[in-house]
């Protein structure tokens, strides 16, 4: 094997000579302490930087088992590790001098959640570290200066690997803290169901953002404080007694005034699905994970989506059973929305009134006497929301700021006062009496059919040049074909949205053979990812660095979206 001497030779080899000749360097070398991979090199100096690898075996790397013997586990290390080497080579970004990129050095710029990234992953029998990340090789012009590249993989490089990935030079009550945390947050999640609950949010947790580009706390915001009705005590591993709001099970509505927490509740809510870091203030607020939130999307498109559930008898006699459009409108792709939740395993929805079409969320008595039942195609989702619930298992939490005809259906009604909850139910209850009573349709309806199977586009089968392009957390461009994701609101990373990308492309290739249903094929690729990692599904001669695994909820949403996909 080649090692770091023979690399430094050829780097000065090839110094003053014309940027391709940098790909002479693809290959591995032994440096002292870890393997380093060249893995591809970038086409000129302003071009996207190249990608390189680092191996740190677990001999040398020494983490104790028990920091990475399950997955959440190797998930919250890795992510930790991933942090403390960000910081390292912010301190040599662009040390390095040259054109365009050059001297780049960069690594997953990890959120405030924590996930599984392939910038950094850990075996979980040998405590392997494989590192992934991007180097901008140097040049004056188009002529390579090499002499700034042995800077960075001599001088730099090895000081931040060895400062961040090997465990005898870590703090290890730090590292020890996040395994705990990371251990506490999943006993929590374990332990909704059999409690009954949907969800839990701690007392002293801080809901609230510092602006709406920044996802850090607020500063100086008020705690977090259940009331005492809904209080929920836990002894966690580690953190030992905690107490906080239980969500119950069942159909739980949010009121209040405008700028009372609503909506902030339900957005800790939405990203209660995901662990967050010690300090976001959100460490524990958790929610059942496979919680969606529900809104309307105008204009997207819905293939083949059994909505009879909620819009039926259309007057142009359109098929709901098997709905397909272009431009879906508010109502029918909120309808849509929710068969494709439960299409996907969903246990809860996440509503909020403002996201949403009013005419898919209620109709109320006057109107229902203005305009009767058999003349409006909509069932709203007032009317379905306890079937949902007792047929199918499915909670909900609704955020209402305008309709009290919610307080009928509601099983408990939260009111938001300051950002501090209080359990109002049995007031919002009494005061509803005075008011007509909902009037459920007597006919039940029929389950919705899930069996969808996806054919492919034309465009991405057997084409091996399919382009990915990532335009953040909004979507995914293939080729000419566009996946629309900003109301995906869960997705928390962009790494995430490139994920799907591969996602998709591989299950065009290799999963659409116009038999599997939408439910294997995504089945399929969970297993595949769990088995292999991410870079199964990429099929490329390098790993990318920046991928970060979503959830089985926004994989079913992204071939949802993709409208060069044919279903039947």
């Amino acid at each position: 094997m080649k090692n770091s001497t023979d690399l430094k030779t050829l780097l000065l080899a090839i110094n003053h000579k014309s940027y391709p000749a940098y790909k002479d360097t693809r290959g591995s070398y032994q440096f002292p302490g870890y393997l380093l991979s060249i893995d591809h090199v970038q086409g000129d100096p302003f071009a996207s930087p190249s990608k390189v690898s680092l191996v740190i075996e677990g001999r040398q790397a020494g983490f104790p088992a028990g920091l990475f013997d399950t997955s959440y586990k190797r998930t919250a290390l890795c992510d930790y590790l991933t942090r403390i080497f960000a910081q390292k080579i912010d301190r040599y970004n662009f040390k390095a001098k040259g054109s365009g990129k050059s001297g780049l050095i960069s690594v997953s710029r990890c959120g405030q959640e924590v996930l599984e990234r392939t910038a950094c992953t850990i075996h979980p029998r040998t405590g392997t570290l494989t590192v992934h990340l991007e180097v901008g090789f140097p040049a004056n012009g188009r002529t390579i200066n090499s002499s700034e590249l042995i800077k960075i993989l001599y001088d730099f490089l090895p000081d931040c690997v060895t400062s961040s990935f090997y465990y005898q030079k870590l703090n290890a009550r730090q590292v020890a803290e996040v395994i705990y945390l990371a251990e506490d947050q999943e006993y929590i999640r374990s332990q909704l169901s059999s409690l009954g609950l949907t969800a839990f949010v701690a007392n002293g947790s801080i809901l609230p953002r510092e602006s709406g580009v920044s996802s850090r706390p607020m500063r100086q915001a008020i705690p977090f404080q259940s009331p005492k009705s809904l209080e929920v005590t836990l002894e966690l591993p580690h953190r030992g007694t905690l107490s906080g709001m239980g969500l119950r099970k069942g159909i739980t509505i949010i009121v209040g005034g405008g700028y009372h927490g609503k909506s902030t509740l339900l957005k800790a809510l939405e990203l209660g699905v995901y662990n967050h870091i010690k300090g976001d203030g959100r460490e524990y607020v958790i929610t059942d994970p496979t919680a969606v939130k529900i809104r309307a999307e105008d204009g997207r498109s819905i293939k083949k989506t059994d909505i009879s559930l909620f819009v039926n008898d259309l007057p142009n006699g359109k098929d709901t059973v098997s709905f397909t459009t272009e431009d879906a409108s508010g109502s029918t792709s909120q309808a849509a929305n929710v068969i494709e939740a439960m299409e996907a395993g969903t246990s809860l929805f996440l509503i909020d009134e403002d996201t949403s079409a009013t005419n898919f969320m209620i109709r109320d008595e006057l109107m229902q006497r203005v305009v009767h039942r058999d003349q409006e195609p909509i069932t709203p989702f007032l009317e379905r929301v306890r079937h949902l619930y007792e047929a199918y298992g499915i909670s909900s939490v609704i955020v209402a700021g305008s309709s009290g005809s919610f307080f009928h259906i509601a099983d408990r009604v939260i009111q938001m006062d300051r950002y501090l909850p209080r359990d109002i139910t049995e007031l919002a209850k009494e005061e509803a009496k005075a008011f007509p009573a909902l009037t459920l349709p007597g006919k039940l309806p029929a389950a919705p059919s899930f069996l969808r199977t996806p054919g492919y586009s034309s465009s991405v089968k057997g084409n091996s040049r399919v382009k990915i392009k990532v335009m953040g957390k909004d979507g995914i461009s293939m080729n000419k074909e566009t996946i629309d994701l900003r109301y995906v609101e869960q997705l928390a990373d962009s790494e995430q949205t490139a994920a799907l990308g591969y996602m998709i492309k591989y299950a065009e290739c290799n999963l659409l053979d116009g038999k599997k249903d939408l439910r294997t094929i995504v089945d399929l690729l969970e297993q595949l990812i769990r088995q292999k990692g991410l870079a199964a599904v990429t099929e490329s001669s390098y790993l990318p660095s920046n991928l970060a695994m979503p959830r089985r909820q926004e994989i079913f949403a992204c071939f949802n979206r993709y409208r060069g996909l044919s279903l039947k």
